[in-house]
């Protein structure tokens, strides 16, 4: 029986974090995590671009232009929504949710999904580095993981 899965080496190529800066007391964290992980699996901090924007919503445009640049071999997009009194948590996640998704599937260029959606602050916290890990670094590793499933089944495709 054959298995092909990613391993957690140093991608070829650049990365960029793509950031959201609202609510960046929790995004701040991720960015942070997000770097460590890649650096401490090797990636030079040199390869690793940051790249802020507006809020959770705007990074699926953000992400697009960047992945269509044809510069990097990855993104982790990073943002958090909090769940509020309105209907405004829903609109903002599915549209963060459904546009990352579109970007990494139009492109082929993977997107790692480090968008915390949270129902309060806390929680929010506990996800940027305290009870909860940090997802930021969680999802920089998914997606060196990613790429190099991918380089994988580029050779046998």
């Amino acid at each position: 029986m054959s298995i092909i899965e990613g391993h957690l080496s140093a991608p070829n190529g650049e990365i960029v974090l793509v950031a959201a800066r609202f609510n960046e007391l929790i995004v701040n964290p991720l960015i942070d995590g997000a770097r460590d992980a890649l650096v401490r699996h090797g990636l030079s901090a040199e390869k690793i671009s940051v790249v802020r924007c507006p809020g959770s919503f705007e990074l699926p445009l953000t992400c697009q232009q960047l992945a269509s640049s044809g510069r990097y071999a990855g993104i982790v997009a990073l943002g958090c929504v909090i769940r509020g009194a309105t209907a405004h948590f829903e609109y903002v996640s599915s549209a963060a949710t459904q546009g990352l998704l579109r970007v990494s599937m139009d492109t082929g260029v993977p997107v790692a999904f480090g968008v915390l959606t949270v129902e309060n602050l806390d929680q929010a916290f506990e996800r940027a580095g305290s009870k909860a890990g940090n997802k930021g670094a969680e999802v920089a590793m998914a997606l060196i993981e990613q790429i190099d499933l991918q380089r994988q089944l580029a050779e046998i495709a």
